[in-house]
């Protein structure tokens, strides 16, 4: 007998996190590697376990993401929004306590891109009146 598996994609800056989510024992694995294998700092491996605290899933479901872009803060980040959008499909009761701690907004800031005329996206070229 199969677990049903949810799937949920989480964004952050050009990071992408495809997360799969089933019942299970609290095994969460990053590109084929564990979690803290693949997120060596603490702050990084809690922020990708906030949504599961909050919710109380830590120990109840499997986790199997694929990250890629981007870097590690901006992964783990990634990682966290896909976590909170597949416990929303599991169990839309939690909707608030995860709005409540800003993860269920994706956060949209990326870099500017480089304009023409300019040495980058806001700076000028150096300019001299004589």
């Amino acid at each position: 007998m199969a677990t049903q598996m949810i799937q949920a994609t989480g964004r952050r800056k050009s990071a992408i996190a495809r997360v799969r989510l089933a019942q299970g024992d609290g095994t969460i694995q990053v590109n084929e590697r564990t979690l803290e294998d693949y997120f060596p700092r603490d702050t990084l491996r809690a922020a990708v376990m906030r949504p599961l605290l909050l919710t109380e899933r830590a120990k109840t479901v499997t986790i199997l993401a694929r990250v890629d872009g981007g870097g590690i803060a901006a992964q783990a980040g990634a990682m966290a929004h896909g976590i909170s959008r597949a416990i929303l499909k599991l169990d839309s009761s939690s909707r608030g306590t995860l709005k409540k701690d800003g993860l269920i907004t994706r956060d949209s800031r990326m870099k500017e891109r480089k304009k023409y005329g300019q040495k980058g996206a806001r700076k000028r070229f150096q300019y001299s009146k004589r």
